[in-house]
């Protein structure tokens, strides 16, 4: 799992503040209030990525990649 998806989930399961969570994962407080604050969509295209991952596909091929990426922009 990645690491915005760990940071989310600190907060909205476990209500941790932004400092409690920089402790925990080591993270400055300006970048774990920038990735709280950040869209969904940008975790919806590193979950594609993951699963394109665990399906065996390349994510990095180019089709593919400017697909996912295009898809969720705006």
């Amino acid at each position: 799992m990645d690491m915005i998806g760990k940071v989310r989930r600190k907060r909205l399961r476990n209500q941790l503040s932004l400092s409690e969570i920089a402790k925990r994962t080591g993270l400055s407080r300006n970048t774990v209030k920038k990735w709280l604050k950040a869209p969904r969509r940008c975790c919806a295209v590193a979950l594609l990525i993951s699963i394109a991952l665990a399906l065996t596909i390349c994510p990095i091929e180019p089709s593919i990649h400017v697909t996912l990426t295009s898809a969720f922009r705006n």
